[in-house]
């Protein structure tokens, strides 16, 4: 099928009525000439509030408050659009309707209990986006896909692995029929197992689910719909003189989000380089502006990228016979890290210590130093944050630890690293 236009819209984009009716727009004016497949992510902070219910289930306390609030919210939004008994598209089975998505996670919340913390978890969270999606596809008339069994991916929870070949051929055979009827909409962030299990991408992985969608498709082009002007060299909410990049390569924009910008999800840009499919940055809050547009190109040298991850924890590993760090030691310690799914964002070390910076998870800490205390005396810092400058020079460096106590750094030829309190 050719020309095929993926959009995505991140949570901040279907917020409230107003900012879908503003999506519709979008929809209406911009992707009316193309077969469009639409990525919707859950409404605004939905997904802290599910996480916040599972968390109250999982540990046996009263969840009920906060579940009335969330029914609340999206009825309320429901009501405002105006959305009504749902008619299916010919030929295609009907959306389940808000009231059912509503009913089944109040049935699996009430199933919640000590077991899989991180299976439990994909279960629950998953409903932001199911419900998100109802709301939205009834209210810009388009037809609601479930993207559970088209995403096939692996049993790691909260971390779906994808299986590309099985995702392909699923795709490949559903999507040119119901695009050949008009739009379809679909839920980023999940996938499901060859069970019927239901698996998330990790976090803000709906930017990801488009990617995935395009490259199955081999799409035309994917936009991703945000609340800034384009892929900007930091935070404007925490640095006031951005600069928008207009252009810039798979390469650079990879390695930013590896570090942690927050604009794009770190697994989206492989699968659409591999298969030349450009990717634009535009702003929802100003559809005719120009964005960002992020493919294979030459550019001249970029403005340093300034990029922080806050909630950091700094782990600290020492041979307990004062022995050196060997490669033996170092097998250990990626292994517990591993099994306790931490990621490393920073590693440096000594003679007889290995220092790394990962997300802090208290859960996930303690798991591994239940695993490592045996072999080596474990200290860590939380409350900290990580700041990186991609493409840094002198007055970056300066600007940013300037009156900051740093508790480790590191820079290479194009990256300056540091963490602090």
């Amino acid at each position: 099928m050719e020309n095929v236009q993926v959009y995505k819209f991140g949570g901040a984009s279907v917020r409230d009525a107003n900012a879908i009716r503003n999506l519709e727009g979008i929809v209406r004016h911009y992707g009316s000439q193309q077969p469009l497949v639409i990525v919707v992510s859950a409404m605004g902070k939905t997904t802290n509030a599910l996480e916040q219910l599972y968390q109250l289930a999982y540990s046996g306390q009263s969840y009920e408050e906060p579940l009335a609030q969330l029914r609340t919210f999206h009825e309320g939004v429901a009501a405002e659009l105006g959305n009504g008994p749902v008619a299916a598209t010919p030929g295609s089975a009907p959306s389940p309707t808000l009231a059912e998505m509503l009913t089944e996670l109040s049935d699996r919340l009430a199933t919640v209990g000590y077991g899989d913390y991180d299976r439990q978890y994909d279960q629950i969270v998953s409903f932001g986006e199911l419900l998100a999606t109802c709301i939205v596809a009834q209210a810009i008339g388009v037809q609601w896909l479930d993207c559970r069994p088209l995403i096939r991916t692996n049993h790691t929870w909260r971390e779906g692995g994808l299986d590309w070949p099985t995702t392909e051929r699923n795709i490949s055979a559903v999507l040119p029929e119901l695009l050949g009827r008009g739009p379809v909409l679909t839920q980023g962030f999940l996938g499901g197992t060859a069970g019927g299990a239901t698996t998330t991408l990790g976090r803000e992985g709906s930017d990801y689910t488009a990617a995935i969608f395009a490259y199955c498709l081999r799409a035309a082009e994917v936009t991703i719909w945000k609340d800034v002007a384009g892929l900007l060299n930091a935070d404007p909410k925490l640095f006031p003189d951005t600069v928008r990049y207009p252009e810039i390569s798979y390469r650079e924009t990879i390695e930013m989000a590896y570090y942690g910008a927050s604009v794009i999800h770190p697994k989206t840009l492989k699968p659409l380089a591999d298969r030349g499919i450009p990717l634009r940055v535009k702003s929802f809050l100003d559809p005719e502006a120009e964005g960002t547009l992020i493919h294979e190109c030459q550019h001249p040298a970029l403005a340093p990228a300034f990029i922080c991850k806050a909630d950091q924890c700094l782990l600290s590993f020492e041979s307990k016979n004062f022995a050196f760090i060997s490669e033996e030691n170092l097998e250990v310690i990626f292994g517990a890290l591993a099994q306790a799914k931490l990621k490393i964002n920073l590693m440096q070390n000594s003679a007889i210590s290995f220092s790394v910076c990962t997300d802090f998870s208290e859960r996930r800490v303690h798991k591994l130093m239940d695993v490592l205390r045996e072999h080596f005396t474990l200290h860590y810092n939380t409350g900290l944050t990580l700041f990186t400058i991609k493409n840094y020079d002198a007055a970056s460096i300066t600007r940013l630890t300037e009156g900051k106590r740093l508790l480790l750094e590191q820079r290479t030829r194009n990256t300056f690293q540091f963490v602090c309190k």
